[in-house]
């Protein structure tokens, strides 16, 4: 179970990693200000902590039920 919670996190991470990545590009061609970029790397920080903290959450029920038995 660890290791397929590890996964998930290292998934929603790449997420965030390649949202990083596209928002600089988008800087660079001028598509979006600094100051949006900021706000939207916040709002993407934000919701990887949630779904990761999401992942730990449902890991630590799984294995409470799993020691149950």
């Amino acid at each position: 179970m660890r290791h397929m919670a590890e996964e998930g996190r290292v998934a929603v991470r790449n997420v965030r990693r390649d949202v990083m990545r596209h928002l600089e590009e988008l800087v660079r061609n001028g598509d979006v200000g600094d100051d949006e970029e900021r706000a939207a790397e916040g709002r993407v920080q934000k919701l990887t902590d949630e779904h990761v903290h999401r992942i730990d959450d449902l890991l630590k029920h799984k294995e409470a039920e799993i020691m149950e038995v």
